[in-house]
């Protein structure tokens, strides 16, 4: 693989606003029937809390069909959430979830090590009181440092592991070795990348949220108002995944798990 210059990391972001513009009702329409999909599995007592992890492989996929169709030109359609679980390759997608589940488990537990397990109660729904939420901050923040830091390198792994194993019909293995010398390789466009969408999720809602306050100096006009741009963030942050992808590996296939063209090997 050639190396990607680190100002293609804005370029993906770019793209994903440009893919976000094509179609922008059909996308957050299925980005909201995920969430709500998401909420109704929440219900469930114990395995609500795991199941959305383990299925973030298989509804992955969903976005990056819809990117796919976008670019060709055709539409998009709610029914596509469930394009991962008509794949052939939808028992790997969950078995990447399980691993998704397994890695974020043994990280937020190693964190416990700085904070004697406060950050591992809250993200487990624990539910701290005031007191103890205000005592255990300064060391919450370095558990959440560490488990930033462990998390790197598994992100790296999982990051194109997804459509790798859809797309590519790679084994797990495959998919995970692939997609972390991938992006180990294209370090400096994920950096520019990631550090762009930070911005854009820090400045872009506090500027709002300063202009409504000051035009309005009502609190809940800034949430009401916030919500619906945070969600529509989420949305083209999820289609910015996409250019990811087809920078290093191409664009895929007609169809959901279309195997590679003959002669293709991944560019790593």
């Amino acid at each position: 693989m050639e190396k990607i210059p680190a100002h293609i990391g804005w370029s993906w972001v770019k793209q994903g606003f440009a893919l976000f513009r094509k179609q922008p009702a059909e996308i957050s329409t299925l980005f909201l029937a995920y969430m709500f999909l998401m909420l109704a599995l929440g219900i469930i007592p114990v395995l609500g809390q795991m199941l959305p992890l383990i299925l973030i492989p298989v509804f992955a996929m969903s976005f990056m069909q819809a990117c796919a169709q976008i670019e060709r030109g055709e539409r998009v359609y709610p029914n596509l959430l469930l394009v991962g679980w008509r794949s052939p390759a939808r028992n790997t997608l969950l078995k990447l979830g399980l691993l998704y589940l397994l890695v974020a488990t043994l990280v937020v537990a190693a964190s416990a090590l700085a904070d004697g397990g406060a950050f591992w109660k809250a993200m487990m729904g624990g539910g701290l009181s005031t007191m103890e939420l205000e005592s255990a901050a300064g060391s919450m923040r370095i558990a959440m440092l560490i488990a930033a830091a462990l998390y790197v390198p598994a992100a790296m792994a999982f990051w194109y592991a997804a459509p790798l194993i859809m797309w590519q019909q790679m084994s797990l293995g495959k998919a995970l070795f692939y997609s972390f010398f991938t992006v180990r390789r294209a370090g400096g466009a994920f950096l520019v990348y990631g550090l762009a969408w930070i911005v854009i999720a820090i400045v872009v809602p506090t500027v709002i949220s300063m202009v409504i306050t000051l035009l309005t100096g009502s609190f809940s006009a800034v949430f009401f108002i916030l919500l619906p741009i945070s969600i529509l963030l989420t949305v083209i942050m999820y289609c910015s995944f996409y250019p990811t992808y087809t920078t290093v590996f191409g664009k895929p296939r007609r169809g959901s798990d279309s195997p590679p063209h003959s002669g293709d090997n991944p560019p790593v």
